[in-house]
């Protein structure tokens, strides 16, 4: 494999491992390691992981390329929520120190940190007076920061908080200064109670440990809320009681928190390892009349893709043993797409019409069943995942919805995966795969500035170009000309967005990493009808990010004005 000068920059600076002097020696290391877990035919199982591999239809999470094989301490996983914070000293400490060893072994972590008592409060036992939740969030930044400044890897935090804790202002609030909390994402829990509140013109009562603190009124908080998104980007909102009726393991678990990009919500010490299908080389007859997309190779990597990352739950280290009870009891994966954006402008789609969003629910659910189709195959085989209470888990409004011929297999068999799919954002492995759109996202720009920083700390910008546009005047001799079908993230309305999402979502058993871009001069209004949208869409959350928002400056482009100015969504909620 011929590597770009980008690709080699990712490969050396994210993935090589010592003594790897081609990315050939990087795939081979992760086949060979993740092909060990197969009780049988492991020389047959690495050789067909590695032709994955190598094909780059299939780019496994970060931490796997990262450290699958290397024999140092990491975990394999993207995605951990840690442990319920108990309301005391050692309670905080203890879930501090257990955040720093799962970000020390290279995973994100989310916290909940909806039990600590409100500022003000009184400490039962040593009658001092508590400092709230924003502020021993501060210590966790404190100490993710430090933890980023000796790895090559970004530390990476989400902060959830329940709509009626009795801080829920402080926290809305709490990255309005600039810099302030820079590691995290955050966002609000919303329940049906709180919609429904607002809705009503009611009062919204604070609450902690089953006592009312005090009474807001619930347009007047949600008001604020959407003040802050409209503003600064953050927070974003999960819509909680949603999240836990549609989870496969509703019968067992109760989830309040997310990885850092949102696109996995965890219980208690959950962890997931991930990975993306590179859609754009499943176009067939690209920018032609007869274009089509090959679901019938997508759904063989898929099935390829999730036994790899079945197997990768068994060859993986876990920082904590808690984490590794959960990921073997329920054997969580997140196999999701990237190059979205690229492969409908392949297909002659743009993005915000209603055929792309046709094509892609089409995928998303062709990607559904084939994994689907593969975890049963595997229950069959191996067994089902331990924590299965098959009655309850049919019964589970995204198996409810599967094909007939699936949840009878399922019934037969069992399925080895409580979960099986996330889309997340997939940005520096859609790098490594020459600069495919990330995610489920619009392409960014055509031509465009990206920030890295090198190994010695210097910052370095290199001019990039969309992987779509990059095919096309290459395939088309001397054209100058962008492909007819292509549009931007400034060329797509906000409202296209979030349908995007609701196309996606029915499809995805996990969440969706999706950030909605917005328009200079984006009112709060506008941001609300967003929000109701995405809402009656049936969404698991939304994130908004404003053109002018500091946060996240990575990717660089030209603004209305002349200015140049960040416009690149961080990796945020759902």
């Amino acid at each position: 494999m011929t590597l770009s000068s980008l690709q080699r920059m990712i490969w050396q600076r994210r993935y090589r491992d010592r003594g790897e002097s081609s990315i050939e020696d990087t795939w081979a290391r992760v086949a060979r390691a993740v092909a060990a877990a197969e009780p049988r035919d492991a020389d047959a199982w690495r050789s067909r992981f590695l032709e994955l591999l190598a094909s780059t239809a299939f780019l496994p999470g970060g931490r796997i390329l990262a450290g699958a094989g290397t024999g140092r301490r990491v975990t394999l996983c993207n995605c951990f929520v840690m442990g319920p914070i108990e309301d005391s000293m050692q309670g905080i400490c203890r879930a501090l120190a257990e955040g720093a060893v799962t970000m020390q072994q290279g995973g994100g972590v989310g916290y909940d940190f909806s039990p600590l008592r409100p500022r003000g409060a009184t400490a039962h036992t040593s009658g001092q007076i508590a400092s709230g939740p924003v502020s021993f969030m501060r210590v966790w930044d404190a100490l993710c920061a430090t933890l980023q400044t000796t790895s090559e890897r970004r530390g990476a935090m989400m902060a959830t908080l329940r709509c009626d804790h009795p801080d829920i202002e402080s926290f809305i609030d709490a990255k309005r200064s600039p810099g302030s909390l820079s590691c995290f994402n955050l966002s609000v829990l919303v329940s049906d109670a709180f919609l429904q509140a607002v809705r009503g013109g009611a009062d919204l009562p604070l609450t902690f440990a089953g006592e009312v603190v005090r009474r807001v009124p619930a347009r007047d908080l949600w008001r604020r809320l959407l003040e802050a998104a409209t503003q600064i980007g953050e927070p974003g909102i999960l819509f909680v009681d949603r999240v836990n009726r549609s989870n496969n393991l509703w019968y067992r678990e109760r989830i309040t928190a997310t990885n850092p990009c949102g696109e996995v919500p965890l219980p208690p010490y959950g962890a997931c390892n991930l990975g993306s299908l590179n859609l754009p080389l499943f176009v067939r007859g690209a920018f032609s009349t007869g274009a089509s997309f090959d679901g019938a190779a997508l759904a063989e990597a898929a099935g390829l893709a999730v036994r790899f990352l079945d197997d990768v739950i068994d060859v993986s280290g876990f920082p904590l043993e808690a984490q590794a009870r959960e990921a073997r009891a329920t054997r969580r994966i997140g196999l999701g797409i990237t190059g979205l954006a690229d492969a409908l402008t392949m297909l002659g789609l743009r993005y915000d019409s209603a055929d792309a969003r046709g094509i892609a629910a089409d995928i998303a659910r062709t990607l559904a069943h084939a994994c689907y189709r593969t975890s049963i195959a595997l229950s069959q085989e191996r067994g089902p995942f331990p924590a299965l209470r098959l009655d309850d888990h049919l019964a589970g409004p995204f198996v409810s919805a599967l094909p007939a011929d699936i949840r009878a297999a399922m019934r037969a068999n069992g399925v080895r995966n409580s979960h099986l799919l996330a889309f997340a954002p997939a940005g520096t492995i859609s790098l490594l795969a020459d600069n495919v759109s990330s995610g489920i996202e619009p392409a960014f720009r055509a031509f465009y500035r990206r920030r890295f920083r090198r190994a010695d700390g210097a910052g370095v910008e290199l001019d990039l170009v969309d992987y779509a546009v990059a095919r096309w005047r290459g395939q088309i001799p001397g054209a100058e000309s962008l492909p007819p079908a292509f549009v931007d993230a400034r060329g797509v309305p906000p409202e296209a967005h979030v349908q995007m999402q609701a196309a996606l979502q029915p499809y995805v058993d996990g969440a969706i990493s999706k950030t909605v871009n917005l328009p200079f001069g984006c009112s709060v209004e506008e941001v609300e009808r967003l929000v109701s949208v995405a809402d009656a869409s049936e969404l698991k959350g939304i994130t908004v990010f404003p053109a002018t928002s500091p946060i996240g400056e990575v990717l660089i482009a030209d603004g209305p004005d002349g200015t140049t100015h960040c416009d690149a969504p961080t990796c945020k909620v759902l």
